[in-house]
This record gives structure tokens, sequence and C-alpha cells, in this order.
């Protein structure tokens, strides 16, 4: 049993929404990483979360996953290409740890694809998003910069 500390759901609006964000461009940060073994056992996938930060669907989550340690050298060459682009967008050319990637502003392009199974076959009515590019966060020219503080960069104004 959890305490839920006088809890009134009519305090708070209930527009939760899962599932896909529409195919476009998004400003995000990745807000979690974390490597594990691939299904096989044979490798290893960094998992990258990412949290959109502006727009509409602030707070929205995405996901993608690095072969980096794959017996597949072609797998692992398309991965490694990935994190390069992850990295120069956010300004991190050389991190020691995926942790260094983190709570740094950069700007996603997702598609909507139609979910797999293990076996690759499509999932009927089941749809994932897919991140196809990253890019740095440029400053808009009405948009001044702002002074470092310890604020995460999503919550400076």
């Amino acid at each position: 049993m959890a305490n839920l500390n006088g809890f009134n759901a009519s305090d708070v609006d209930p527009n939760f929404q899962l599932g896909v964000v529409p195919a476009g461009t998004y400003v995000a940060v990745i807000t979690d990483s974390e490597m594990k073994p691939n299904s096989k056992g044979t490798g290893h996938l960094l998992y990258l979360t990412f949290q959109i930060v502006e727009g509409e669907y602030a707070g929205r989550k995405v996901w993608t996953r690095l072969n980096l340690d794959h017996p597949n050298p072609t797998a692992m060459e398309i991965s490694k290409k990935e994190l390069s682009a992850i990295c120069r967008a956010v300004g991190v050319l050389e991190p020691k740890d995926s942790v260094d990637l983190h709570d740094i502003p950069l700007v996603i392009t997702a598609r909507v694809e139609q979910r797999k199974n293990a076996d690759k076959k499509p999932v009927e009515g089941e749809f994932d998003n897919k991140i196809t590019a990253y890019e740095k966060k440029t400053l808009s020219p009405a948009q001044p910069a702002q002074a470092p503080t310890d604020a995460k960069p999503w919550l400076r104004k």
C-alpha cells in the first residue's frame, strides 16, 4: 500500500498521453543513459533517453539504442557514427562517460515507424519514434545567451 498524502485528482489536469510524438524536430536533452547486453548476449547497447524540453511535447521522451559493442562491424560503425553526431550536437567531442552528454540541449529529428517484434515483423497498430538526425541547438537572434547557472539548461530563464 502507498500513502498518497491527500492527492485530489480534481486538482490535476488528467491530460496524460503516451505513445509516439509526431514526426518533426524537437529541442531535447539526454536525461538517462545505460549500457545493457543485447538480447543474444553477444554485445552491448547504449540506451539513451531524450526528453523534449520545448514546445507542445515538452516532457515527452524518445529513446534510441546504439550497438557500440557488437559482432557485426557494420552495426558498430553505424552506431559510432550516430554517437559522433550526438557528441557534435551537444559539443562534447571526447566524452569519458555517457553522463557527459546529459542535460545539454540539442535538436533531434524524429520520425514515426511501425513497431517490429523480435522477429523483425511489423506489429499491427503499434508505432515507435526513430531519431534520424541530431543537430546543435543554436540561439535565435531574439534569444540572448544566458549566464551560467547550476540549473538544468532547459530550466534556465
